[in-house]
């Protein structure tokens, strides 16, 4: 344990509700859902006025409709989360070179290692002009705790929430845990929670009570001995600035199951291009195509195909996903597929021959030209997608968002996020003047606070203390 709060954790507040509203002025102060919306999808985040009705991450988006019936729902724009949180990212490399993301929205920063911070004082100093630079940034705000470890930092930035600082003073550990429920302490879930309690365990100090020889019996040795050690605020993680990336994946949830052979393959097709999109976007290859397909009866297969060399080529990812697709059985119906790379490296494997399979590297006769498969046509022209919070722009009216669609049309409210609220029009969702747009910023001509502050350190706070010379 260190002698001083230098530990600090950052966790934006609800943060993709939070950019939804900052994005949106007739949303500000209301309950905002962010999630998938058909009948299996799941909330992401919900607003702190959503919070209050008691909607909360991970719930069935049909429980919430149900709490909330007048709640905004919306589609996430991930893309804008991703950008707004690189800002986010770029202060707090700022504060130090060790800094340890957990999530879009979530990090720890060895502030000592920065030399931004020393002690008590320089440390709340770096934590109060960090939330400042959040909001002058970014427009959203962030809840900061400091402590001389990570998971105390954890639980103090919970206590800070929303838009808080708290810091945990060396010494004063134990006496702040004590009270607090089980549930406070990392790798407690319900389950765990659950067992202590019939075991007449509530809290962290009577954790701590009932000694580690019993916790082990409860818990089992690995559980009980990390147990113990967390009630007595034992905690000498070390923040780590590098994960490495085991795979990219992405994955889509169907709200009426997929029993058309043509369909699910097609849909194969689409998530391995998305899949390499986000590969090339981490500037990432990876040797292992992985399928995932969850069937009618919840039954989950995953099926994968190492490749002879790293790609990112999207025609291999679709091939090797396709050759694992045949080997499924989806006679019954699919609700979920998803397709992913993993073995991941930082080149490109250039003998793409190599890698695909079944006459990528066979020769065509000379003087006839190549097969190739056509591309698939419909005979019904498909209806424009307008995903309900996603952006727009029509020729007449500017820059607005999808409030809902439906029966042909499509309903915008047009506002900027530094607009009053604005008026809401419908068309039809084949308006030749509706188009998608790309999101405006959240802030007008932000402040270069990098620029303005260097690269290390909090320019406020006083100069650490040298050592006497001899």
């Amino acid at each position: 344990m260190r002698s001083a709060p230098t530990i600090l954790h950052l966790d934006m507040d609800a943060f993709y509700a939070s950019v939804e509203q900052a994005s949106k002025p007739s949303l500000r102060g209301k309950a905002v859902i962010v999630g998938g919306l058909g009948p299996r999808g799941v909330v992401a985040t919900a607003s702190y006025e959503a919070r209050v009705l008691g909607v909360h991450s991970a719930m069935p988006m049909s429980q919430a409709r149900r709490l909330a019936p007048n709640a905004a729902y919306l589609v996430p724009r991930f893309a804008l989360y991703r950008s707004i949180s690189d800002q986010v990212m770029a202060l707090l490399r700022a504060l130090s070179p060790l800094v340890e993301p957990l999530s879009l929205d979530e990090a720890f920063v060895d502030l000592e290692a920065g030399g931004t911070a020393w002690d008590e004082r320089s440390a709340r100093l770096a934590g109060t002009k960090l939330r400042a630079d959040i909001r002058a940034v970014t427009g959203l705000t962030g809840s900061v705790g400091l402590a001389a470890s990570k998971m105390l930092a954890k639980i103090a930035s919970e206590e800070a929430k929303p838009d808080g600082l708290v810091v945990i003073e060396p010494g004063t550990e134990r006496a702040m845990l004590e009270p607090m429920p089980v549930r406070t302490l990392p790798g407690v879930g319900p389950a765990t929670g659950d067992h202590l309690r019939r075991a007449g365990i509530h809290t962290v100090g009577e954790i701590a009570e009932a000694g580690e020889d019993e916790l082990v019996r409860l818990l089992g040795k690995a559980h009980g001995h990390a147990l113990y050690a967390m009630a007595l605020a034992r905690d000498d993680r070390p923040v780590v600035a590098e994960r490495e990336t085991k795979s990219v994946s992405v994955e889509d949830t169907y709200d009426v199951d997929i029993h058309d052979r043509v369909r699910v393959g097609l849909e194969v097709q689409r998530l391995a291009d998305r899949c390499v999109r986000r590969l090339r976007g981490a500037r990432l290859s990876g040797r292992t195509i992985v399928l995932k397909v969850r069937r009618y009866d919840f039954s989950t297969l995953t099926r994968s195909e190492t490749l002879r060399g790293p790609t990112d080529d999207p025609a291999v990812v679709r091939e090797a996903a396709a050759r694992l697709l045949e080997a499924v059985d989806t006679t019954g119906g699919v609700r979920l597929l998803g397709v992913g790379v993993s073995g991941l490296a930082d080149y490109t494997q250039e003998d793409l021959f190599a890698q695909a399979a079944g006459g990528a590297g066979e020769e065509t006769p000379e003087g006839e030209e190549p097969e190739t498969a056509p591309e698939p046509r419909s005979e019904i022209p498909a209806e424009r997608r307008w995903p309900a919070g996603h952006d727009v722009r029509h020729a007449e009216h500017g820059h607005g968002w999808v409030q809902g669609s439906g029966l042909g049309r499509v309903t915008v409210r047009f506002e900027t996020p530094g607009s009053a609220p604005g008026r809401v029009k419908t068309f039809r969702v084949d308006d030749p003047a509706l188009e998608p747009a790309d999101p405006l910023p959240l802030v007008d001509d932000p402040p270069d606070l990098l620029e303005a502050t260097g690269t290390r350190g909090t320019p406020d706070a006083p100069s650490p203390p040298r050592p006497l010379e001899a």
